[in-house]
């Protein structure tokens, strides 16, 4: 059964509408860059009140060890999705005490030359590239490229553009092991819309299991 991940999440309301729809992970952002960047102490303030399965992914993009074990002591997160240039040194520091995700940007097929240096991670989540921004482009890339990537048997996170009308296209297409939509259930940056985030889950659910 493919898993589905709500990214960018800032508002209690959305985290809990999203739980009750049965959504199986929640990012957090803690990239100061990004218009869906939530502080530490308040992510926890919504951490503390979800659901116990709901798995909760902290989002770093190129932040030193220093500051991401800072945040961890705040927050209590099951999963750390690297979404910058992090090294598998770095990478690896992390992977005794937490799941980790590794995230690589598509722009063309060398990524894929990237992934066995980090054949230790749970998963890689693929995303659009963009020279200037760093996820919720709203931006699909080549899905082809995703079903290459699975050839590694690493599981493949399906990210970048993904919305209501596309994801039941991307599942038959690229078979991953979880989707991860942020800007296609969204309002405006890190406000959700509680109708697209229900439109989305049930086009999931329609395509895995028919109703």
């Amino acid at each position: 059964m493919v898993k589905v991940k709500f990214c960018g999440m800032r508002r209690l309301e959305d985290a809990l509408d999203a739980a009750r729809l049965g959504v199986h992970a929640l990012g957090f952002i803690f990239v100061k860059a990004s218009p869906r960047y939530i502080a530490p102490e308040d992510a926890q303030e919504i951490i503390s009140q979800l659901p116990p399965l709901v798995v909760r992914v902290g989002v770093f993009s190129d932040q030193n060890e220093q500051e991401i074990s800072e945040i961890l002591n705040i927050c209590d997160l099951d999963a750390l999705q690297f979404h910058g240039q992090e090294s598998p040194e770095l990478c690896r520091l992390f992977a005794g005490r937490k799941r980790i995700i590794k995230t690589f940007r598509v722009k063309d097929e060398s990524f894929l030359d990237e992934i066995p240096k980090y054949n230790f991670v749970d998963a890689i989540l693929l995303d659009s590239f963009h020279p200037h921004l760093k996820g919720g482009t709203g931006k699909s890339f080549n899905w082809h490229l995703a079903r290459r990537a699975r050839e590694f048997g690493i599981p493949v996170i399906l990210s970048g553009g993904l919305k209501p009308d596309n994801i039941k296209q991307a599942i038959v297409e690229v078979n991953p092991y979880a989707v991860d939509v942020s800007s296609g259930i969204e309002e405006m940056p890190g406000v959700k819309d509680h109708e697209l985030m229900a439109k989305f889950i049930a086009q999931v659910w329609e395509e895995e299991w028919g109703y």
